[in-house]
């Protein structure tokens, strides 16, 4: 997807690149910074890996995907009607390049998604190598093209996929521009929880921290690992 992080209002100063914020306002304690269970993260934001990039569809595609985070488990029945989509991140996920990475996108207004899928977590990183893929599945509907629980391929365009992906946590609607690979069997709950505490950007002349309606979430998401069966 292709929007932009807006500025809030001042809360917090960042400690550790996007893995853990310290306030810095009394008045921040009127809102919670962390989710309850939620473990602290180890991971660090890296370059994405290299790899090669399935050239044809999986004979056998994988059902489902596991993403254990530091905050809980998440799984995704994975959509046939997405062959390729399926393929591609099943390669991925086998490779382990999701794990030790970062959710690095919130979004609780207008639009109501968790953005996984970029180990550099800027929201710009794909597997080293790897052209963009084709789009599959897209929405039919005209009106609630996402509803909650949907899991699509995040892009900059017609058939520019590569490995970012979203979580709709609530209904949104979206151009029908999105590969929908997935379906949220468990987790959502927990996405909930993690929409409550918000999202934020750094000013980078400060260096201190803004709630927003678009960024990265106030609670650090932590993907431990991603497993395909």
């Amino acid at each position: 997807m292709g929007m932009r992080l807006k500025r809030l209002s001042t809360l917090c100063a960042l400690v550790i690149s996007v893995t853990s914020l310290t306030c810095t306002n009394a008045s921040a304690a009127e809102r919670p910074t962390s989710v309850a269970g939620c473990a602290k993260p180890t991971s660090k934001a890296h370059k994405p890996a290299t790899l090669k990039q399935p050239s044809a569809v999986d004979k056998k595609l994988a059902k489902t995907m596991t993403i254990t985070t530091n905050c809980g488990v998440i799984t995704i029945a994975m959509n046939p009607a997405a062959p390729q989509t399926v393929t591609n991140l099943s390669t991925l996920a086998r490779a382990k390049y999701f794990d030790g990475t970062f959710c690095h996108r919130l979004t609780t207004e207008g639009i109501y998604v968790l953005q996984c899928g970029d180990p550099s977590a800027q929201g710009n990183g794909s597997p080293g190598s790897w052209k963009g893929y084709k789009d599959e599945n897209l929405p039919t509907k005209t009106i609630m093209t996402y509803p909650a629980g949907t899991v699509a391929m995040a892009n900059s365009g017609p058939n520019t996929n590569g490995s970012q992906f979203f979580l709709v946590y609530k209904d949104t609607a979206l151009p029908p521009s999105y590969t929908i690979w997935g379906k949220i069997k468990t987790g959502l709950p927990l996405l909930l929880r993690i929409e409550k505490v918000g999202a934020y950007k750094v000013d980078e002349e400060s260096g201190k921290s803004y709630y927003v309606s678009d960024g990265y979430p106030v609670q650090a998401i932590e993907i431990k690992s991603a497993t395909v069966s």
